[in-house]
């Protein structure tokens, strides 16, 4: 699996971004209310980037040889593939919460409305950010990819 890249994540960000400008503009001029994202959203999605992070450690304990146990491979795919997931929902959330806030802070909306979107758009963001140092955790490391027949090493991995 490729490692995420930077472009992807801002072409997402850039994408929920507009999106949510988009929907927030469209709601208003429809004379709904606008989307306020609650606190708790990001603190939920904190403690979701938290808890991958936690996830992630037995697999880089065994992938870095500190731990001498075996993994169960497919346990280590889930954590790869669910970093990978949470660092491009992450962007995706983090740029609708900027676009959020950009459409709250374009109106004369202040106070509450706006600390509430701040607040989601850094769980989104430190969710992204937890999602990608948990695909680094899961990375082997190159000088402990093949052994002296060529043949790769797979120690630790069940």
């Amino acid at each position: 699996m490729k490692r995420t890249t930077p472009a992807t994540l801002l072409l997402l960000a850039v994408l929920g971004g507009g999106v949510m400008w988009f929907v927030e503009t469209a709601l208003a001029a429809s004379g709904r209310a606008v989307i306020i994202p609650p606190v708790t959203l990001g603190l939920a999605l904190l403690l979701i980037g938290i808890i991958i992070v936690v996830m992630a450690l037995p697999v880089r304990r065994v992938a870095r040889g500190v731990a001498h146990a075996r993994i169960d491979p497919f346990y280590a795919t889930r954590v790869l593939v669910l970093a990978k997931a949470s660092s491009l929902g992450g962007a995706v959330l983090g740029g609708g919460g900027l676009g959020i806030v950009g459409y709250l802070v374009s109106r004369s909306v202040v106070g509450a409305p706006v600390t509430m979107s701040i607040t989601a758009t850094v769980g989104a963001i430190l969710l992204l950010v937890a999602g990608l140092v948990a695909e680094h955790m899961c990375t082997i490391p190159p000088d402990d990819t093949k052994r002296d027949d060529g043949s790769p090493d797979l120690r630790g991995i069940a």
